[in-house]
């Protein structure tokens, strides 16, 4: 039996955060957005993540934002690989099943990963290892956020931002008597089928429910070559251990890369013309495996499993408030008990992760005056967690998080400014040790764009951040079976500060548009972890540590239209993204993706549409001390789409592709685990999506 989790502190105040943030029982007379057309997608060049619905190119940050049938060609089992080919971003790649995305070279606690606004609250900031519990399967829309627009979400959003937006709470009223959304798919390098159903019925002209689910079962990863990279394998040819030699020979599937998956969710939104009032429960529980990181020395290479669930409670109202002052509110709430066991090889429990989470956020937009558009808002996080087990690497902890925040915009035509703000005041405490740390911060961004020629835009932003270290970069200090390390932190970190500097470029002519953007950072008291070079209790050991950084890099993308003929229509499209990042002193920080080219060719009509394209990345030699270089790899993928019906959200669509064609050996640099676990093989996918 699962041991409870004593929590007294933890319940009072989600009690005060309920009372305080839940609005008025007068949403339940008018409580969303007005109804539309249900099958009317918002449009890609609309940001959903923020106060109030914004045009991309009035944001002066590069927005990504993926939907529809680019979606349905990208997702995966995990958020990580999902949008791994979007522009600045990378992924942490920990096997197939446990893959967090990268932003601008930023992980962990620097980036936020949002369903609808509120946190995943699972604990994948603590271990690359550590599944993110949102479920592409069943993402309408995904938009990600980098660089300074990010922080209405937190100081630990500095990297950015990445919003899964699903339908688990009805925003709009269908207008047939139920109305069904369906994907499935069947991958040939895991042999794995997985795919999820949505139903929404409405029961009377304001009143929708709403149910979904999804399954995932697959095998070991089929794989371009050996388990092992050239530099790990040619180490163990080396060894006198017939055991280490053996290794060596591992090639062609992935051990222990294989997952089972399912969730299951129910809703239910009130909707009128002035607003809604929606909530969702849903249960999430997979059993996956994490491929061994072996010993090169002895031979030896754990291999757990982890079985993970998670219970959670979903709600969120808006309200057209129609004042001269305030133009509409918004609410979204979030709670959720998180818990999973990493097993041993024989099923025996070893450590138990426990976190229980609560974030409330809300959210008054404010009323157009003239140029002026803004909004203010308040958020509060809870944060209960626990380990327990002998590799139990970070004792009980709790984190208490509140915000106040905003956003205001100024739009003269050609001349767009924008200011944001944050104070933030973060508890983190540890009982167990007897250690408690407050950290107040302040956080700001200022920024404008101008129309300089028709069509064509420059922006520039400073911002200043500061970030609370959390209770892993505090506390740690034990064993840790996933990552295969010790980890130690430092209770006596200070809070990180950053400086930061960004110019864009965006432009769009007769067939072509263009985005440029280029970044630098400055951070004082960065958080890293380095490998010592000590061993204990049979793993390296990671130390954090703190010291000036500097990140640099850019992202540029471009589409141009080669032709059109009859409703046909090809374009090309590429993609270059890169990030240089230093500590003084010390050297490259860890684990940093290196330049990426992607070019494409798209044919595109009404029936049909096919895509070839080729992603190049390179070498990175820039490695910290005792991280070994990674080669580079270029990998060619395919994919051919049919809509028989003819275009439009409510048509089936059958799509096939075939990923890293020529099943070369591609392994990424950002991965704790590239050395022993390379990405897919050669991949067919078939994917099926319906709704009526």
């Amino acid at each position: 039996m699962l041991p409870e989790f004593p929590v007294p502190r933890f319940t009072y105040l989600a009690g005060v955060a309920l009372a305080a943030l839940t609005p008025s029982p007068l949403l339940a007379e008018a409580a969303g957005a007005p109804p539309g057309d249900y099958h009317e997608p918002v449009p890609q060049d609309i940001v959903v993540t923020a106060p109030f619905e914004r045009n991309r190119a009035d944001v002066l940050s590069p927005i990504t934002v993926l939907s529809g049938t680019d979606l349905a060609r990208e997702v995966r089992s995990t958020i990580g690989e999902t949008l791994q080919r979007q522009p600045g971003v990378s992924s942490t790649s920990f096997g197939p099943n446990a893959s967090r995305p990268i932003l601008r070279g930023f992980q962990g606690d620097r980036i936020r990963i949002l369903t609808d606004g509120i946190g995943s609250f699972d604990v994948s900031n603590t271990s690359v290892d550590h599944p993110v519990v949102i479920n592409p399967l069943l993402a309408d829309r995904i938009e990600v956020l980098r660089g300074p627009a990010s922080l209405q979400y937190g100081s630990s959003a500095i990297g950015g931002v990445v919003n899964v937006l699903d339908k688990r709470i009805p925003r709009a009223i269908p207008d047939e008597s139920v109305h069904v959304d369906m994907i499935g798919t069947y991958s040939s390098a895991s042999d794995q089928w997985f795919g999820s159903g949505a139903a929404d019925l409405p029961v009377s002209d304001t009143v929708v429910l709403h149910v979904d689910g999804s399954y995932l079962d697959g095998d070991d990863l089929r794989i371009g070559g050996h388990v092992l990279s050239p530099t790990a394998r040619a180490a163990a040819l080396a060894s006198a251990n017939p055991e280490v030699r053996a290794l060596a020979d591992l090639k062609d599937r992935l051990p222990n890369s294989a997952a089972r998956t399912w969730d299951i969710a129910g809703g239910a939104s009130v909707i009128t013309d002035g607003g809604q009032l929606g909530f969702a429960v849903s249960h999430y529980d997979s059993l996956y495996g994490i491929p061994p990181r072996f010993d090169l020395t002895t031979g030896e290479g754990e291999a757990p499993r982890l079985d993970v669930k998670q219970t959670r409670v979903d709600a969120r109202a808006e309200l057209d408030l129609g004042t001269d002052l305030f133009e509409k509110l918004r609410w979204r709430f979030g709670y959720a008990d998180y818990k999973h066991a990493e097993l041993e090889e024989d099923g025996a429990v070893g450590t138990q992760f426990f976190n229980k989470g609560l974030e409330s956020r809300l959210e008054l937009a404010q009323a157009k005056r003239g140029i002026w558009q803004g909004a203010i808002g308040g958020q509060l996080l809870i944060r209960d967690f626990n380990v327990i087990g002998e590799e139990a690497f970070v004792p009980k902890n709790e984190t208490v998080q509140y915000g106040l925040f905003t956003l205001q915009t100024l739009d003269w035509g050609k001349l767009k400014a924008e200011f944001g703000g944050r104070v933030e005041r973060t508890d983190v405490s540890s009982n167990p040790i007897d250690v408690s740390r407050r950290f107040t911060t302040y956080s700001g961004s200022a920024g404008a764009s101008y129309e300089f020629l028709p069509g064509w835009r420059f922006g520039a932003n400073v911002s200043h951040t500061e970030r609370a270290p959390s209770a892993e970069e505090l506390f740690a200090n034990g064993p840790h079976a996933g990552t295969q390390a010790f980890e130690t932190g430092n209770p006596n970190f200070r809070k990180e500060r950053s400086f930061g500097l960004e110019g864009t470029l965006r432009g769009s002519g007769r067939g072509f548009v263009v985005e440029l953007s280029g970044y630098y950072n400055r951070f004082n008291n960065y958080i890293f972890d380095r490998q010592t070079g000590e061993v204990e209790d049979g793993l390296p050991v990671f130390q954090g540590m703190q010291a000036d950084a500097r990140y640099y890099g850019f992202e540029a993308q471009a589409t141009v239209t080669l032709a059109r003929f009859g409703d046909w229509k090809v374009e090309a499209d590429g993609l270059a993204d890169y990030v240089h990042a230093t500590i003084p002193g010390v050297g490259p920080v860890p684990r940093i993706p290196p330049l990426r080219l992607l070019g494409g060719l798209n044919a595109t009509s009404g029936l049909l549409d096919a895509r070839v394209e080729v992603e190049h990345s390179f070498d990175q030699n820039r490695v910290a001390p005792l991280e070994t270089p990674t080669p580079g790899y270029t990998m060619v993928n395919a994919s051919f789409g049919v809509r028989p019906f003819g275009e439009g959200r409510n048509k089936p669509e059958l799509l096939v592709s075939a990923n890293n064609i020529f099943d070369v050996d591609a392994r990424r640099h950002a991965s704790f685990l590239k050395d022993f676990a390379p990405l897919a093989g050669r991949d067919i996918r078939v994917t099926l999506k319906a709704s009526f």
